[in-house]
């Protein structure tokens, strides 16, 4: 905390216990402030204030996939103007992390996905390129097609361990790989060691190393400006009855985010 990165402190976000109850019953909630409620109470360091003209629909998304995908290029990777990015997973991740490439100024955003309809969004959000990775033998050859000596960055927003090794496999000399993909807790990924000594780097990254009071002020800003797409990212809303069509259709890959409604 002393050292201004808020998303790792012990206490005052990451293990808060269990604040919310219904009567007497402790109920499950994640980072001290999402609930099924219209109201809630927070602490004041979870709060942020914005804009009250931007939609609450697209508003809701800066605080988890934006702050996640975009927070990993700018605080974590540090992608620099003219950089190469791979981007695996168009998911809400995936897409976060293209338009955080394409505004940290990538010269090449590749996207990979198993799923071609996906192909659309992505370059919409700021793939100069996309692969798919269900119609192609083998993804890494692919994308050296596109970028023969390798990516500066490659981010695995999957959570899949043969991805993560795909993700090293990626990267040219000097590059790194981001990991923001969450696989099971227990699982174990591997890759070639030597080829870490061309100076290349795993990165593991937790709410795209951010702080949040200023990054999701300066989003918002972006947004406002035009330069971050936060409606485009809403494909489609549910009334909170629906939670389990919505979960399903996330599954499914049908939305980009879903955004469930109290009205």
């Amino acid at each position: 905390c002393d050292r201004g990165r808020p998303t790792m402190c012990r206490k005052a976000i990451g293990m808060p216990g269990k604040p919310f109850r219904r009567g007497a019953t402790e109920l499950f909630q994640f980072a001290s402030n999402s609930a099924f409620a219209e109201r809630t109470v927070v602490k004041a360091v979870q709060a942020v204030k914005i804009a009250e003209d931007i939609p609450p629909a697209s508003a809701a998304l800066i605080g988890c996939g934006v702050l996640t995908g975009v927070g990993a290029v700018l605080n974590r990777a540090k992608v620099a103007h003219g950089d190469s990015v791979v981007v695996i997973g168009a998911g809400g991740i995936g897409l976060n992390v293209l338009q955080g490439a394409r505004i940290a100024g990538a010269s090449v955003i590749v996207a990979v996905d198993a799923n071609p309809a996906k192909e659309a969004v992505a370059r919409r959000f700021g793939a100069t390129h996309f692969v798919d990775a269900s119609a192609v033998p083998d993804t890494v050859k692919a994308v050296k097609e596109i970028l023969p000596t390798g990516a500066d960055h490659a981010f695995e927003c999957v959570g899949s361990t043969r991805l993560i090794r795909q993700a090293v496999e990626l990267l040219d000399r000097h590059g790194q790989a981001v990991l923001l993909g969450v696989p099971p807790a227990t699982a174990e990924a591997s890759f070639l060691v030597s080829s870490m000594y061309l100076d290349k780097s795993i990165l593991g990254c937790r709410y795209g190393s951010s702080r949040p009071q200023r990054d999701i002020a300066l989003y918002a800003r972006l947004y406002r400006e035009g330069r971050l797409l936060l409606d485009e990212l809403v494909t489609e809303t549910y009334p909170v009855e629906d939670f389990a069509k919505a979960a399903e259709d996330a599954r499914q890959g049908r939305v980009a985010r879903g955004v469930l409604t109290f009205t």
